[in-house]
């Protein structure tokens, strides 16, 4: 009886060891995962995020006195789901234009990125072989 106890403490040392390991790799690859590359535009807002910019102004106007930002967001999810399309539209197309817009700026920066990781591949590839 007193084999088995030794094994299975052996075992539980083992399964142990690998989880630590297993959290390890995982936290590395988070890390690897986490850079991103400098100089990237942040996406734009939602036509939701847009409105809610408006709204927040025209509600504190309203109530001065109110403090909560629940409330706030909550009066205007509530206003944004009551809206019709056609009021919905303004919102809706400054959004087209500045996703548009980070499109564009979002590959120029892709190529620009790529242009200087092949760059810096070339300029290795010519110091090796000199």
């Amino acid at each position: 009886m007193k084999g088995t106890k030794i094994a299975s403490v052996a075992h539980k040392k083992l399964v142990t060891e690998t989880m630590k390991k297993r959290k390890a790799e995982a936290d590395l690859k988070k890390k690897e995962k986490a850079t991103k590359t400098a100089g990237a535009p942040k996406r734009p807002p939602t036509a939701f995020f847009i409105f809610m910019a408006d709204f927040r102004k025209s509600y504190k106007e309203n109530f001065p006195d109110n403090k909560s930002v629940a409330v706030v967001g909550k009066a205007g999810g509530e206003k944004w789901k009551a809206m019709s399309e056609s009021e919905k539209a303004p919102y809706v197309g400054k959004a087209a234009k500045l996703k548009a817009e980070y499109e564009k700026t979002k590959s120029v920066t892709g190529e620009a990125a790529k242009s200087e990781d092949s760059e810096v591949h070339d300029d290795a590839e010519q110091q090796a072989s000199s």
